[in-house]
């Protein structure tokens, strides 16, 4: 049913891993098959990047108009379709689209889906899964698995990714995986999957607090925190990463890696990004305030000297005291 989705995400992981195979030379490699998910993750987040840059822009503005949207609920306490109509004229004016803030996160979601199925779709020994416009009811013998093709994987891809390992443990791997589908893996234990699991949950978690701490500051910065949006940042620094721990022993390791790369991308982004655009207000500050051009040449530019009239030497211009 997804998969429009379930293609193109498995095409984008494949071209990674057939890049990284190239360069090394080891397509069975964990490690290839671990850069491949990150640089999916770097890829739809370059993709995003604009739409992010959006999002943040939008997200500005809708501190600025705070003062103004408090005296309109005031002014029009009690008739909601009134203060409706005058909180769609304020977002006119100023360009202000709600649905900009959600973009990447709508984005996000649905690939997230599909890397979560195509992922789980490498090891169809377990519960009923998905092939290709079909969907049996009864998993798939190891024999089958390793020779049915995963979306854009071909059946030889299938087979290199369960024959490839970071650190002892299986990409597709997960905590909770029946017995019946580590059978697949080869010799493969729990306690490899648990010891390469759980530091990357771990990671996952305190990543997820700390690019969610770095949002929240600038909220504080501009002062524009209502009690709604201060149960979400309480959200956000903690039951989130405690969801990320609790939900990892549920997912493959694949997924934790994209958590960690996209975490990580995440929060460089967001300094990246929120430096730029205060540099760009500082900017415009400077030059809408009266007076207020540099006394200093900027570093690395010619210093300005003031033009001498014809016929006057230099010992005649004034001096300092």
């Amino acid at each position: 049913m997804l998969d429009f989705i379930y293609y193109p995400v498995s095409a984008i992981l494949w071209f990674w891993h057939k890049a990284f195979s190239l360069i090394s030379g080891a397509p069975d490699n964990g490690v290839v098959w671990a850069l491949s998910v990150v640089f999916l993750v770097f890829t739809l987040r370059a993709v995003l990047f604009k739409p992010f840059v959006k999002q943040v822009r939008t997200q500005l503005v809708m501190q600025k108009l705070q003062p103004q949207i408090k005296a309109l609920q005031k002014k029009h306490a009690g008739d909601n379709q009134k203060l409706a109509a005058e909180m769609a004229k304020l977002q006119k004016e100023h360009n202000y689209s709600p649905l900009l803030g959600c973009l990447p996160m709508l984005i996000q979601a649905p690939v997230f889906i599909g890397l979560y199925h195509v992922l789980r779709s490498f090891n169809r020994t377990g519960a009923a899964t998905h092939v290709p416009f079909l969907s049996p009811t009864e998993p798939m013998s190891i024999a089958d698995n390793a020779n049915t093709a995963n979306y854009f994987f071909s059946a030889s891809d299938v087979q290199s990714f369960l024959d490839a390992k970071l650190f002892g443990a299986p990409l597709s791997a997960m905590i909770s995986s029946p017995a019946a589908q580590l059978e697949a893996f080869g010799d493969v234990t729990r306690l490899s999957i648990v010891l390469v699991a759980v530091p990357l949950m771990i990671f996952a978690a305190v990543a997820t607090h700390f690019t969610s701490r770095a949002s929240i500051a600038r909220q504080v910065d501009t002062g524009t925190v209502n009690p709604q949006t201060a149960i979400m940042n309480k959200l956000a620094l903690w039951v989130f990463p405690v969801g990320v721990i609790a939900f990892g022993a549920f997912a493959p390791i694949a997924i934790l890696i994209y958590f960690v790369s996209n975490n990580c991308w995440t929060f460089t982004q967001q300094h990246f990004v929120y430096g730029r655009i205060a540099a760009e207000q500082r900017e415009g500050d400077a030059l809408s305030t009266p007076g207020s051009a540099p006394t200093a040449p900027v570093p690395g530019a010619k210093p300005i000297r003031a033009k001498r009239k014809r016929g006057t030497s230099e010992s005649a211009l004034p001096t300092d005291g």
